[in-house]
């Protein structure tokens, strides 16, 4: 499933005598039914352990009825949701209230396709591997942008209005970090990045202070990027009952509510993948195994996941005042300099 070796591809044309034009297409519907099982699963998921890990942090049990730890409540949920009517206020704008939740699941759904869960599962390995999540993502604040405009409600057109300033804000921020690593790293792809941290030791550590800057700042980044508290202005039930999708009920609902949490997945993968080596192992006794990286990079993406759900069971919210002072007065400056640290370490050879 990479662009140097297509493993179903070989497989159709070579035991089941398929032609190669044939096999090509019945590969890209096989992936894109297996991204969707894996998109559905992992949003699934993602809401138990929010759920489960809410509950820890406040000392109670969570879901704990449908299943082992409650690990079936949210395929109930799922399933409540499916069966709802979709509704919306009468003077929304139809068309644009209709499309705008593609945006969000379509952009989730395609960065996620070039994410390299090891060295042999990725379905697109291209040399902009870096730079197509980041413009593919920057699209999904369309979306929001248009639910909250379409829907006609003023709750929901502030929601909207956060997104855009908030979102285009921290994607600076997380681009400037993702300069800082390629002057590290030399490339913009995902599995070269990877492939220079096994060489030279995680980018975390061979990268020095710049590299802790820059991780630091991807994390605030990243989880307002996400609209995950304490940056969940967009929404932020207290003031805006749901923000962007409060006229949004049944599956196009649930559009919204899976993507942030698959968002959430993606930022988390780009943490790993930038500074913690991918799919590498700790010890390094695993590597060159194969599909073990799968595992490693799975488990400390997750690992990621958990620190951002603690973020949000611990800070309490930004007004927008204090969210757009901390972006333009302090990361974006911190993170132009900290390029300028980054290419004086790569320059002067410090790198492990």
């Amino acid at each position: 499933m990479t662009a140097n070796k297509t493993i179903i591809t070989d497989f159709l044309v070579d035991q089941m005598q398929m032609p190669v034009d044939i096999a090509f297409w019945v590969e890209i519907v096989v992936v894109a039914a297996v991204y969707l099982g894996v998109f559905a699963l992992l949003g699934l998921f993602l809401v138990w352990m929010e759920r489960r890990a809410a509950a820890f942090f406040q000392q109670r049990l969570g879901p704990n009825r449908r299943g082992p730890a409650g690990l079936f409540q949210t395929i109930a949920d799922a399933l409540k949701l499916v069966s709802k009517e979709i509704t919306g206020t009468e003077k929304r704008d139809k068309f644009l209230y209709t499309i705008a939740p593609y945006f969000v699941i379509v952009t989730a759904l395609m960065a996620l396709a070039v994410l390299p869960f090891s060295q042999e599962l990725q379905a697109f390995d291209i040399n902009l591997g870096v730079f197509f999540i980041t413009s593919v993502s920057s699209v999904a604040v369309i979306g929001i942008f248009l639910a909250g405009w379409a829907s006609n409600n003023k709750f929901s057109l502030l929601g909207g209005m956060r997104s855009g300033i908030q979102m285009i804000s921290y994607e600076l921020s997380i681009g400037m970090v993702i300069v800082a690593m390629t002057v590290l790293t030399g490339t913009l792809q995902l599995s070269e990045i990877i492939s220079f941290q096994q060489e030279h030791g995680w980018s975390i550590w061979s990268g020095h202070i710049p590299a802790i800057i820059g991780f630091m700042i991807f994390m605030i980044a990243g989880t307002a990027e996400s609209n995950r508290t304490p940056f969940d202005l967009v929404e932020a039930e207290s003031e805006l009952g749901s923000g962007y999708h409060s006229e949004y009920s049944g599956m196009n609902f649930a559009y919204y509510f899976l993507a942030e949490f698959v968002n959430m997945f993606i930022i988390s993968a780009m943490v790993v993948i930038l500074f913690f080596g991918g799919w590498l192992s700790p010890f390094g006794i695993t590597d060159g195994i194969p599909y073990v990286g799968v595992f490693w990079f799975v488990f400390k993406t997750l690992g990621v996941v958990m620190l951002m759900m603690w973020f949000r069971w611990t800070f309490p919210r930004f007004r927008i005042d204090q969210l757009l002072t901390l972006e333009w007065k302090y990361l974006i400056p911190i993170s132009m300099v900290n390029i300028v640290f980054m290419a004086l370490v790569v320059w002067l050879g410090l790198t492990f």
